[in-house]
C-alpha cells in the first residue's frame, strides 16, 4: 500500500477521485481521520493471530515504566 497526499486544485480531479473510491480502487481518508500511531498500528494487525487492543498496549508501557522507575 502507498500512501499520498494530493492537493486538488481542479474541484472536477475530485469527481475522478470519489469515482476511483466508488470502484474500490483506492481508500479516501480525511486529514486528522487517524493518527499515524493508530495507522501503523492497523498495519501490524493485519500480519497477527493475537493482536493486542490499545488497553493492553497501555498496560504493557505502564508496567515497563514501573520497573525502570524502580531502578
Amino acid at each position: 500500500m502507498e500512501t499520498l497526499r494530493i492537493k486538488i486544485i481542479n474541484p472536477k480531479a475530485r469527481k475522478l477521485i470519489d469515482d476511483l473510491e466508488d470502484m474500490d480502487l483506492i481508500e479516501i481518508t480525511e486529514p486528522g481521520d487517524q493518527s499515524r500511531f493508530s495507522d501503523l498500528l492497523k498495519r501490524l494487525r493485519t500480519n497477527s493471530d493475537m493482536v493486542p487492543d490499545l488497553d493492553e498496549i497501555t498496560s504493557e508501557v505502564e508496567k515497563v515504566r514501573e520497573l525502570r522507575n524502580e531502578h
